[in-house]
């Protein structure tokens, strides 16, 4: 007893020794109280929730309950910092200030997301796509990050919030002409970061700047874009929310790429297949399928027309390119460079003086830009050899040498 009670003697003549030793009992504390709220309380709640079964339970539990958890060490340091012996007066309001700063922080950071968990659980509604509220839930988060700037500025000071707006009002002005470009730049970094609009590594496509390539920097002020020559774009930052551009990133993620293009036939070329041309797509062996079904459809329809005596232009009858579309079609769905799980189609646009427009409209089964310009360039190679097996013809602008060999065969006629 005598021991114990030399060594408090001894200890009260080292006053900066009880506070290390009050400091780190106050340490040691806070980390028991964080453990408990963790590992323990929080596993209470979070089987508690679980017990419904929805996700939306796992999503309050990290979004608000979690966040919330943090506050208990906060409050015991708040509140014991003053049982410390011999610290400070100072030292006590910093580390009081600090710990209420935290816990208003973390206060807010629980409420936007419960305001995160609200737009989730509204955008599975049917009237989410015509009335979202997530442009509402963004500004309501926005008045809560400044409610909370102010709050813990002034609880770091130990003024008044009121204060403080009445202070801000005054600069508000001044920061706003100095610091424009860093406040529209803070604020589309924001942007950009939170609907998460652009990362490094995407390929954006923004023609009104020569811009298209891959995102090599985010930064505050700029944003770097590696042309596909090599060459650098640098883009203010804000530019990218005022005006538009294309992010190819969806694409690369979806694993195919669209290919949409056409080739133009000669219209003067366009006609009904004879019994012997019909005949001869027999060997075509893609075109079975096709036939097969013209040739029930085809007899159906013309056989009632037939039996009354009508002429026989009214019947319907195959035409070459029709018949063509169809093989392109078919030949489409057995390429192996064509991804069969989305939208494949040949189809004709409007005719042009230029010829009738053909287009293939589907998706290789590939983003490699080396890969995919294989797969196309050996698609059209194809169309293009086979068109004149159906009688049809390429349409192409006349040519010098058109010109000339037309020349000549005028002069080769007799009497010119």
């Amino acid at each position: 007893m005598l021991d114990i009670d030399q060594a408090l003697v001894g200890l009260n003549a080292y006053p900066y020794l009880q506070t290390l030793i009050g400091l780190g009992v106050l340490a040691i504390l806070a980390a028991v109280v964080n453990w408990l709220t963790h590992h323990v309380l929080l596993r209470i709640v979070r089987r508690a929730l679980s017990l419904s079964l929805r996700e939306e339970a796992e999503t309050f539990f990290h979004e608000v309950i979690a966040r919330l958890a943090n506050v208990a060490p906060a409050i015991v340091i708040y509140q014991a910092v003053l049982l410390v012996p011999h610290l400070p007066a100072a030292a006590e309001t910093v580390v009081r200030n600090v710990a209420a700063a935290f816990m208003i922080l973390t206060v807010f950071l629980a409420i936007t997301g419960g305001l995160n968990l609200i737009n989730a659980l509204y955008s599975r509604r049917p009237e989410a796509r015509q009335r979202p509220i997530k442009g509402y839930i963004q500004v309501g988060k926005i008045i809560l990050y400044l409610a909370a700037a102010i709050l813990v500025v002034a609880t770091l000071l130990d003024r008044s919030p009121l204060l403080l707006i009445s202070g801000l009002g005054a600069m508000a002005a001044v920061l706003l002409l100095v610091f424009k470009d860093t406040i529209l730049s803070l604020v589309a970094s924001v942007q950009l970061t939170s609907n998460d609009m652009i990362r490094v590594g995407d390929w954006i496509e923004m023609p009104q700047l020569n811009a298209n390539g891959d995102v090599i920097d985010l930064a505050l002020h700029t944003v770097k874009i590696q042309n596909f020559d090599k060459t650098i774009t640098t883009i203010p930052t804000w530019r990218l929310i005022n005006e538009s551009f294309v992010n190819w990133r969806g694409m690369q993620e979806s694993g195919g790429r669209r290919i949409m293009r056409a080739i133009l036939i000669d219209q003067t070329t366009i006609r009904f297949l004879t019994p012997e041309e019909r005949e001869g797509l027999k060997r075509f062996a893609l075109l079975d399928v096709y036939l097969a079904g013209k040739d029930k459809e085809l007899a159906a329809w013309n056989e009632s027309l037939i039996k009354s005596g009508r002429d026989p232009v009214n019947t319907r009858r195959l035409t070459n390119v029709g018949s063509f579309r169809a093989y392109v079609l078919a030949y489409l769905k057995v390429h192996p460079g064509i991804a069969k799980d989305k939208t494949l189609l040949v189809r004709q646009r409007d005719p042009t003086p230029e010829g009738l427009p053909l287009e293939v409209y589907a998706f290789a089964n590939t983003t490699q830009w080396e890969a995919y310009e294989a797969i196309q360039s050996d698609i059209f190679d194809h169309i293009l050899s086979i068109l004149p097996e159906f009688g049809l013809r390429l349409f192409q602008a006349p040519t010098g040498r058109d010109m000339r060999g037309l020349a000549d065969s005028l002069k080769a006629e007799p009497g010119l």
